[in-house]
């Protein structure tokens, strides 16, 4: 929390991403002024309690959050031919949508139609780089 806060000051224009063993501290972070927390403890709690009956999805989950190998979550912009258009229908996997700071899942009724400054959260393959 000390850090976040000094960050918070020295930076303030920064993006900060904390990391939090326990859920019940993230708002601690949040109000020193966070961007983002991650949880860590329940992150992998979720991914050992999914091992036991789905090993197959922790595995992708893995290959996932591994940059430079088979797939990953990237972000872009939406193209100019996808305005007005429903995430739903684009060639890419796409898993959400950013609009004015939030995210909301791709079939959220208030992202049906893309605008321009959205921003497109989808799986690619690390072989298109």
């Amino acid at each position: 929390v000390l850090v976040t806060l000094t960050a918070r000051e020295l930076a303030p224009k920064a993006t900060i991403i904390a990391s939090v063993r326990e859920a019940e501290n993230r708002h601690l972070l949040r109000q020193s002024g966070a961007d983002s927390v991650v949880v860590s403890s329940e992150t992998a709690g979720r991914l050992l309690g999914l091992a036991t009956s789905k090993p197959s999805v922790v595995e992708m989950m893995e290959d996932l959050l591994t940059p430079h190998e088979g797939f990953a979550i990237a972000e872009r912009e939406v193209e100019v031919k996808e305005i007005g258009g429903s995430p739903r229908h684009l060639p890419d996997i796409v898993l959400g949508v950013v609009r004015d700071g939030r995210l909301f899942r791709r079939d959220a009724p208030e992202v049906d139609a893309l605008e321009r400054s959205d921003r497109l959260l989808y799986v690619r393959s690390t072989s298109d780089d």
